[in-house]
């Protein structure tokens, strides 16, 4: 064993454990959104120490420099995609009726949506009165 299959290794370790701290989100959060947030920030952070890891650990392991570049990219992939994609069903969910926890202090999209119709409202009575 040599130093990137090490830390090949520990990386997976520790992608797998944040992958364990996901699971453990879905389960335990309240509604849907705290769901989201916490195994989508996990599970991205958990695929990137499983990718990046799985890449020097076939280096490390004789395999040729390509599966680290491969691993990277996959991870790069899915840091830009996951974020985007949880935001994405988190929106619909909201825009369907969803409810949020009853202990959820915050909206803050309501309160945008409330703002940005309060504007669009004065913006046409002033458009009226022309």
């Amino acid at each position: 064993m040599n130093v990137l299959s090490a830390l090949g290794e520990a990386l997976v370790l520790i992608g797998t454990f944040f992958y364990f701290l996901s699971a453990l989100g879905l389960i335990r959060m309240p509604d849907v959104y705290n769901r989201m947030q916490t195994s989508t920030k996990s599970a991205t952070l958990g695929s990137l120490g499983v990718m990046v890891g799985v890449g020097l650990w076939a280096v490390g392991d004789g395999l040729s420099w390509s599966w680290f570049t491969k691993s990277v990219v996959i991870a790069l992939f899915l840091l830009l995609t996951n974020p985007i994609s949880a935001h994405a069903l988190i929106r619909a969910a909201y825009k369907s009726g969803i409810p949020l926890w009853q202990g959820s202090v915050v909206d803050k999209y309501r309160e945008h949506l409330e703002a940005k119709e309060k504007a669009e409202t004065e913006a046409s009575k002033e458009g009226g009165e022309e």
